[in-house]
């Protein structure tokens, strides 16, 4: 009895010890994390009142990562703490907020210490076609009101060169180049690669246009798609060359002269693509960095104390803090793919958004909704609760105003159905009125392997598996559940838009349309950007005083301090690709796979198998 207590003994006395280790453990993360966020307080107080003592200089925009209307990390304190104590810098940024960006030029424009602005773009990823026309916009305000601009780079990308043809004066490192090139679609078709694999693509869609599925079907593009593509990837490129022209008092030719003229011009230069930017008048100036900085120096005035020219940048400038009691017009925004529950990169959760929706709805201080849609669509359950729910906020009497992005498409379109008001960008690509479904079944894969599954069921409903072939009852059910679901998204669109459905499906059947169209077509009420979006939702909540809510995530702790921390790229690439861990065994990663959509990069899953989505909707410059 004696060895059994001492046994009971020492295993609590074990027990106790792991307990304590832990608890250990756990406080001294804690204590870690305390020290680093009032380290970060700290240093951020003492930025802010280095800032504060600031003479007149330069707002250095030096942006970094991509322009989104909602950056994966939002939370703009903890981003500058990263910065400050890990070791991250504005050039580790992934994203950049659209908004942030355009609220805090305008801030500059009026800032009397802000007298010009330094455009160093050499971090800039690029962003959609409609986002960076907004930030054109507040550039040309930002010029307007007398302050120089100067755009600085060793070379320029075709996003990096958009903004700063804004500029006053453009600078070109001798050995740089300005990479004007045009717009281009690609995707993979892998139809041979599925018949190699034995894999058996069951393809179910409403809509000739949908190209989503043509990659399981086909090895190539059809000649419908095809045509559709080049005719707005044509607009978005003309667009975009007018633009340019029109900063630079050019004449689009001279921009962008034929193929074979920029291999003459470049000959004769032997090869030298900055004096042929040069010539071509896209630059104003060839000058190395420091010869640049001197020039910035005679403008802005020297800092004995960073021996550069007076300036701040913009990932320090600290935008005025608004009050928060008079906010009347809700702002929530859709960005990425939409899912039901779960928000992975690049996708954003139904139910995150029905809930913003919800909150919205019921604050007696909102009194509208501007509803931003940047979204190629997702699956059909998530985008129709999403859509039920902002039909909700409109019949509470609360006015809503969508304002679409660079891609409010096929779910990105649905999702706007109930507005009292839709604004759409030129450039914004949106309308792929459609639906569709893809099952993939891997039973001669397997059998090829010499794996062969069998057993019973009670119905033949009750073997649906991808490990065996597809009964033909269950391929007709599942056409007629997406006739189905396009009629109900049809039947929504032609009357929230006044149409016949004949009408509609005309101009549904997955065909993607530029912001320009679907004005023409009726699908949007005007053309525009945000600015005009906040005007209408004041209009129609007769606001005289329209104050914006921004409805955003609110990030936990350790989500705000890991996101600081890189994963390699390869390696978070092939994880989201496969969706598999490695202890993942061969055969579920085939079910895993098989058992989701693998569509333009998206892994989306839906309850009944239904998805509204365009792949190839991008209108993206980089």
């Amino acid at each position: 009895m004696y060895m059994v207590w001492k046994f009971i003994i020492k295993v609590f006395h074990s027990i106790w010890r792991v307990l304590t280790l832990i608890r250990e453990v756990i406080l001294n993360v804690v204590c870690i994390l305390l020290v680093f966020l009032c380290c970060g307080i700290w240093m951020q107080y003492e930025k802010i009142n280095t800032i504060s003592q600031l003479s007149k200089g330069a707002l250095i925009v030096n942006l970094s990562g991509m322009l989104v209307d909602k950056p994966t990390n939002s939370h703009k304190f903890f981003n500058k703490v990263g910065r400050q104590i890990l070791g991250n810098n504005s050039e580790n940024i992934k994203e950049h907020s659209l908004f942030h960006l355009v609220s805090t030029i305008r801030q500059a424009k009026d800032d009397p210490k802000i007298t010009g602005m330094v455009l160093d773009l050499h971090n800039f990823s690029g962003g959609d076609q409609p986002s960076l026309q907004y930030v054109g916009k507040v550039l040309r305000e930002f010029r307007n009101s007398g302050k120089p601009i100067f755009a600085t780079g060793s070379s320029y990308s075709q996003a990096q060169y958009y903004l700063a043809s804004f500029a006053n004066k453009i600078y070109l490192s001798p050995d740089g180049e300005v990479d004007l090139h045009g717009f281009a679609t690609n995707s993979m078709y892998y139809h041979s690669l599925l018949k190699k694999l034995k894999i058996n693509s069951h393809v179910f869609r409403v809509g000739r246009y949908k190209s989503a599925v043509e990659p399981f079907l086909r090895d190539d593009m059809s000649s419908e798609v095809r045509e559709i593509d080049r005719i707005w990837l044509g607009e978005l490129w003309h667009n975009y060359l007018c633009t340019l022209a029109e900063n630079r008092h050019l004449d689009i030719q001279q921009i962008f002269p034929s193929v074979q003229e920029q291999v003459y011009r470049l000959e004769k230069l032997h090869g030298d693509s900055a004096q042929y930017a040069k010539d071509m008048h896209l630059v104003d100036e060839l000058a190395s960095s420091s010869f640049v900085d001197k020039a910035l120096v005679k403008v802005f005035g020297w800092n004995e104390e960073i021996k550069n020219y007076h300036g701040i940048n913009i990932y320090d400038y600290q935008l005025k803090n608004t009050s928060t009691d008079n906010n009347n017009i809700a702002v929530i925004m859709v960005s990425g793919a939409i899912m039901d529950r779960d928000t992975k990169t690049g996708c954003v959760s139904s139910e995150a958004s029905i809930l913003e929706i919800r909150s919205a709805r019921l604050n007696p201080k909102i009194k509208a909704i501007i509803f931003r849609v940047n979204s190629p669509g997702g699956t059909a359950t998530a985008s129709e609760g999403i859509r039920e729910e902002l039909s909700a906020a409109r019949n509470a009497g609360k006015p809503v105003v969508v304002s679409m992005g660079g891609v409010a498409a096929s779910g990105g379109y649905w999702v706007s159905i109930p507005a009292n008001y839709i604004i759409a960008d030129p450039n914004t690509i949106t309308g792929s009125i459609g639906i569709f479904s893809v099952l993939n079944t891997i039973e001669n894969l397997l059998g090829a392997i010499g794996v062969h599954v069998d057993g019973v069921a009670t119905s033949g409903l009750a073997e649906v598996m991808n490990t065996k072939s597809l009964p033909k009852e269950v391929q007709k059910i599942m056409q007629l559940r997406i006739e189905n679901g396009y009629q109900r998204f049809i039947s929504l669109v032609a009357k929230a838009r006044h149409k016949t459905i004949t009408e509609v499906d005309r101009i549904a059947q997955g065909h993607i349309w530029t912001g320009r169209e679907a004005k023409d077509n009726g699908l949007v009420d005007a053309l525009g950007d945000f600015d005009d979006a906040v005007m209408k939702a004041a209009e129609l909540a007769k606001l005289t005083n329209p104050q914006i809510s921004w409805y955003k995530d609110r990030p936990g702790l350790l989500d705000m301090f890991f996101s600081e921390v890189e994963i390699p790229a390869n390696l978070s690439l092939l994880m989201h690709f496969f969706q598999i861990s490695s202890s993942t065994e061969i055969l579920d990663s085939l079910q895993e796979i098989t058992n989701k959509s693998g569509l333009g990069g998206y892994f989306l899953y839906d309850s009944k198998d239904r998805y509204a989505l365009c792949t190839s909707c991008r209108s993206d410059i980089k």
